[in-house]
């Protein structure tokens, strides 16, 4: 059976979501853009163009099985969905925030009746009902940044990111609600039919994600210095040596190492005489 896998259209999470399915295996031709929905070539997926809010509905409703999108979504949603995997993008938070010149500076000193404009209404109700608040929530479908200024509602809540949105409309963030990421998103009943689809698809995307900011690193180390290597470059298990055909006095050393490191690595493997060092990309990290 076919697995159906949402995928948001656009927005903040469109672009790295179809990177990481590609890197991942995933064959999806050259239509993306074109299409609403997508056959992969390579395997029996089927991956569907939506919106980011609607991939929890549709996943409760087992219209798809799986999808990505944010937890923020997940979370406005209500559903009782499964987090497959965390995918470590899309950073963000739904918070509380209020114009520069008001004086609260607490989500706890908002006064019952206030105005709180959202799009992510359900969540903000939830919210403020757990701090025994009576606030009107004013739904809005975007630029919740503007509504204090047009006098629409008192404060907003809105996703953040760096906050500068929030500076530069003068508004100021005093609580969270949720904290937000890119992830795998599925339901107890896809995972019991599909479950063994799910996690081949999950497992894929973390070795991309497990191989993004890792460098695979080679050089020819002198053999009598190969008892320091192991200090300079720890590796995932330690580097892999390997014997070199025609140089006795050299050894090949492998190893997998942080992206940030690179630099240490290849001026401590010099200093000890190291010669043909080599560093490479890595698309995927497989256990």
């Amino acid at each position: 059976m076919t697995l159906r896998f949402g995928v948001p259209n656009k927005g903040r999470l469109n672009e790295k979501t179809i990177e990481l399915l590609v890197k991942a295996g995933i064959e999806l031709g050259d239509d993306i853009g074109r299409k609403l929905y997508i056959k992969a070539s390579n395997q029996d997926v089927e991956i569907m163009f939506v919106r980011a809010q609607d991939i929890p509905e549709f996943i409760e409703r087992g219209a798809i099985d799986v999808g990505i999108t944010g937890l923020d979504q997940v979370a406005e949603s209500g559903y009782d969905l499964v987090d497959v995997l965390d995918l470590q993008f899309g950073f963000c938070r739904l918070s509380v925030a209020v114009p520069e010149g008001s004086s609260i500076r607490d989500v706890k000193d908002i006064k019952d009746g206030s105005r709180i404009a959202t799009s992510f209404p359900k969540i903000t109700k939830k919210y403020f009902d757990s701090l025994g608040k009576n606030v009107s929530v004013i739904v809005v479908s975007g630029a919740a940044e503007i509504m204090p200024y047009l006098g629409v509602s008192d404060y907003i809540v809105d996703l953040v990111s760096t906050g500068s949105t929030l500076k530069m409309n003068r508004l100021v963030e005093i609580g969270t609600i949720v904290e937000s990421q890119a992830a795998i998103i599925s339901s107890k009943a896809a995972l019991e039919t599909n479950k063994a689809e799910i996690d081949e698809i999950a497992s894929s995307i973390y070795s991309v994600l497990r191989a993004e900011n890792k460098k695979y690193l080679m050089a020819n180390v002198p053999k009598s210095v190969l008892d320091k290597v192991e200090e300079i470059i720890p590796g995932l298990e330690g580097p892999t040596v390997i014997p070199l055909a025609g140089n006795s006095g050299f050894a090949a050393v492998h190893a997998v190492i942080d992206a940030t490191e690179v630099y240490r690595v290849i001026s401590e493997l010099k200093k000890i005489g190291a010669k043909g060092i080599l560093t490479m990309p890595i698309e995927r990290q497989v256990d």
